[in-house]
């Protein structure tokens, strides 16, 4: 009994030991997100290298996870509640890899904003964007934390702002390259970071599906917004 109860304790701490990992990774995720944005703002060349720099952090977090989720999934064989969190975990570290390849893509475009004229009518809608997008993420991990799958709703729901945000800075980016040649370069450099903030709202709203499934075990990815309430609501 008392060698069975020490397993159960090992598997449980294993399980938590995880977790902490992915929202130690989130946390991360997040900071390369605001250190983007802000290297952005400011024109700062060493700020974008220190996010491009850290993004092997990002990838290190991701193997890590992936290697301790398969190591439990073979030694331990979870079922039911415990099955869904190691898979909650990995597809939940894929996306935050995938949001630190997207900070990364915003750092990048520092070189070139520096060198070209720019409009700080796009960067205040970039802003904006940036920290909705961003607190998204932090919403969604606080979510999981919680599990708190009316959280993760609330997550979905703001994605839908965002992408109308999105499209209005489109279309305000596109009328000024139409008024403004010499802004053309720097203007499709803006809408490239537009674009990898939009993708950065998805994956926020992917690990919102993550926590609903792992609180109702039912795969959300292609429910609507209604049959999501319902879901809750049952």
């Amino acid at each position: 009994m008392a060698n069975h109860e020490h397993i159960s304790g090992s598997f449980g701490d294993e399980l938590e030991g995880v977790k902490n990992k992915l929202l130690e990774m989130g946390g991360l995720a997040e900071r390369q997100i605001k250190m983007a944005i802000e290297a952005l703002d400011n024109e700062d060349k060493s700020a974008s290298k220190a996010v491009i720099s850290r993004d092997q952090l990002v990838n290190e977090f991701e193997v890590n996870i992936d290697e301790e989720t398969s190591r439990i999934i073979a030694l331990r064989q979870p079922a039911a509640s415990d099955l869904r969190l190691v898979i909650s975990v990995t597809k939940i570290s894929t996306d935050l890899e995938r949001i630190g390849d997207e900070a990364v893509k915003i750092a990048r475009q520092v070189k070139t904003l520096r060198k070209e004229a720019r409009s700080r009518t796009n960067y205040a809608e970039i802003k904006i964007i940036g920290e909705r997008v961003s607190s998204m993420l932090r919403a969604a991990l606080d979510a999981f934390t919680r599990l708190d799958p009316q959280a993760a709703l609330e997550v979905k729901t703001e994605d839908k702002h965002v992408d109308k945000d999105f499209a209005a800075a489109l279309d305000n980016m596109r009328v000024l390259m139409a008024e403004d040649a010499s802004m053309i370069k720097s203007i499709l450099c803006e809408i490239w970071v537009l674009k990898a903030l939009e993708r950065i709202g998805d994956h926020a709203c992917n690990i919102a599906e993550q926590v609903i499934f792992l609180d109702k075990g039912v795969d959300v990815r292609h429910l609507s917004s209604a049959e999501l309430r319902d879901l809750l609501a049952s």
